[in-house]
């Protein structure tokens, strides 16, 4: 049995994958926005040992949900689900300031990374608009650009997988992988939205539980349990550098370099 902690597990493909982990035996700590949110989680995912709240959009809160997380005691995987979509018409800004999408997408991760105490493993989910992403990693918090939301949610899932593949290369004793778990219809990608929505979340549970040899590998990127080319850039030791300086200037928080 695995003990695991997913973000953004409320709803939506958080909490499919936590409902598939607890019926696979596992143990799962599931997170949400406020306590209220927390409440209607633990109703819809039998089984849940318990949830941690915090609004991932506030630094003051997501560090705060990291030491709910290590009060709780170690964990065999992370995995990184909670996300902002593309639709945000303009530039919405958060209590630090920063683009909400930016402080979800990119930020809370990274924050959590280097916070929560190290797991066996770690699963970041990102997106096939990543491939879309600006590579220059250029005014990441979007204050000399105009507004695209749907380039600002590409920045952050390209983001996802540097950091996916940073730890992988800092952190030789995790597992560290992304994942893009396809366009599919939950609130985020909409009714429209044509993958199946049955495969969605199976890729982030086998990497983080299973024994797999094919699960079992670090810095890979996949899509519905398959390896999938990410961007080249996602490879470029300095651009992941890049990345991890400026959230580190960001929020305050050092990556644990071990």
């Amino acid at each position: 049995m695995s003990r695991v902690f997913i973000t953004g597990s409320s709803d939506g493909l958080g909490r499919m994958a936590a409902q598939l982990l607890i019926e696979q035996g596992h143990s799962v700590v599931l997170h949400a926005r406020n306590e209220e949110r927390g409440r209607e989680a633990m109703s819809a995912v039998p089984g849940a040992e318990t949830v941690v709240t915090g609004d991932l959009t506030s630094i003051a809160q997501t560090r705060n949900v990291a030491e709910q997380v290590n009060a709780l005691g170690s964990f065999d995987a992370v995995v990184h689900n909670a996300g902002i979509g593309y639709r945000e018409p303009r530039r919405i800004a958060t209590e630090d300031g920063l683009p909400h999408v930016f402080a979800v997408n990119t930020l809370a991760p990274y924050i959590l990374t280097a916070l929560i105490h190290k797991p066996k493993r770690l699963v970041y989910l990102s997106s096939g608009l990543h491939q879309n992403g600006d590579a220059g990693l250029e005014d990441l918090v979007w204050e000399q650009r105009p507004w695209q939301g749907q380039q600002a949610y590409s920045d952050t899932k390209l983001h996802d997988v540097l950091l996916a593949f940073a730890v992988a290369r800092l952190w030789p004793d995790v597992l560290s992988n992304a994942l893009e778990p396809g366009w599919v219809p939950t609130k985020m990608g909409g009714p429209g939205a044509p993958d199946d929505i049955d495969a969605a979340h199976r890729t982030q549970v086998w990497l983080a539980v299973s024994n797999d040899p094919n699960a079992t590998v670090t810095g890979k990127y996949f899509y519905h349990m398959r390896l999938r080319a990410p961007n080249p850039a996602t490879h470029d030791q300095a651009l992941q550098e890049r990345l991890l300086a400026e959230c580190n200037r960001v929020s305050g928080v050092d990556l644990p370099i071990v």
